[in-house]
């Protein structure tokens, strides 16, 4: 049996060049152990990583709790098919209907497998004339092909032709756009209340509400993508609790688990009734590990108190981040909501993402010119002030 050992980073690249799919860019590092923001690679050096696990390690890596919940599953029960019950996933779709609108859980292993039940289940719960999905400009739904469909960015469509028919497109923020979309075959309108991989866009003012309006007046579904916004990464449980407005169907992943793999569909009680036996499934979905953990990962954020910490980690970023923007020409605009940061520069970002790799700061780069963080919430003032500092450093001495 193959053993792990603290191979050398370069030893494990040569590793991957021969025998995995080189899909992913990657970056020539070796990670090998985590502890909350912190990384280290297998030369032993030490990372801040303002980009855990893509923003996954919501609770920063190896989070105490959810380990030990993980560690006591594994030995007594490690999967099960859903043809069986268990306590925990019941448990677990019982925190989630009662801290979010009372809906009913579906879960699978991940946040595109979560979209690819709401569409199935909009489809499903409408009339069979009723097909289109309205998604928004600068949207990202997952890697499926439905989910692609879904995704109005151009560039992931190249070369999957012909995508999944019945997705129509409006641009991100202009209701009226979306109510002339609307026809006798909408079956409803799918949107991240925060866009995350489109640059980190803030829905404008009553742009939620009206979509709410849209819908209630045309009978269709709303759809909210929480997959980064949800499970406290805005401050709130989820993003939608920020904005008065509640979605028919909402989708979670990433930080369900607190890093482990896990995806969830909640859907009003008469909507989910649609989603009948034999007509979708997910074979790991909601397995012990993922339930036991998604429990722990939901009583440390209450335990520790981590909304109210989320809201002071905003204040302290909004406050650098918005002083760094006055003080550098590179930085032209800043947005915000929890720990959902974007800072929109006026060049090219992944030079600034190699620079701070370089200075031991682990950050992301979308849209080419948006530096993404999605801080775990544990993060302290301290590393968050030590990450600004190094941002500022990088930032103020580039040279475009």
């Amino acid at each position: 049996m193959a053993t792990l050992q603290q191979t050398a980073s370069a030893d494990v690249i040569e590793l991957f060049h021969r025998y995995v799919v080189p899909n992913y860019i990657r970056f020539p590092v070796c990670l090998v152990r985590g502890e909350g923001s912190y990384v280290w690679d297998a030369e032993g050096n030490r990372y801040l990583d303002l980009f855990p696990g893509w923003g996954c390690n919501l609770l920063g890596h190896c989070p105490p709790p959810v380990v030990r919940a993980v560690q006591e599953q594994v030995a007594s029960l490690i999967h099960v098919p859903n043809t069986w019950y268990t306590e925990a996933q019941g448990l677990w779709a019982k925190a989630l209907s009662e801290r979010s609108f009372g809906g009913q859980a579906f879960f699978c292993n991940s946040g595109a497998e979560a979209n690819e039940a709401a569409i199935k289940l909009a489809r499903l719960h409408t009339p069979p004339e009723r097909y289109k999905i309205i998604t928004f400009t600068g949207s990202f739904h997952g890697r499926t092909l439905a989910a692609t469909a879904a995704t109005a960015q151009p560039k992931y469509h190249e070369g999957l032709g012909p995508l999944l028919a019945g997705f129509v497109y409006a641009p991100f923020g202009d209701l009226p756009a979306v109510e002339r979309l609307i026809d006798a075959e909408t079956a409803a309108i799918m949107i991240e209340p925060v866009q995350g991989e489109g640059g980190i866009h803030l829905p404008p003012q009553g742009f939620l509400q009206g979509l709410r309006d849209l819908c209630d007046r045309h009978e269709l579904l709303l759809i909210f993508d929480e997959v980064q916004t949800g499970c406290g990464r805005t401050g709130h449980w989820f993003a939608y609790q920020h904005f008065g407005v509640t979605p028919d169907i909402m989708t979670l992943a990433k930080g369900l688990c607190g890093g482990l793999a896990g995806g969830a569909m909640l859907a009003r009680p008469e909507v989910a009734r649609s989603l009948r036996p034999g007509m979708h499934a997910a074979t790991f979905g909601g397995n012990p590990l993922a339930a036991r953990a998604g429990l722990a990962a939901i009583e440390m954020i209450e335990s520790a108190q981590l909304l109210d910490h989320v809201r002071r980690l905003e204040a302290l970023f909004r406050e650098r981040l918005l002083a760094l923007r006055h003080n550098c020409q590179l930085v032209t605009d800043v947005r915000i909501l929890g720990l959902m940061i974007g800072m929109e520069l006026a060049v090219e970002g992944a030079p600034i993402v190699q620079k701070c790799l370089q200075r031991g700061l682990l950050i992301n780069c979308t849209q080419q010119v948006v530096l993404r963080l999605l801080p775990a919430m544990t993060l302290s003032p301290q590393q968050a002030h030590e990450a600004c500092d190094i941002l500022a450093d990088v930032l103020t001495h580039h040279a475009p």
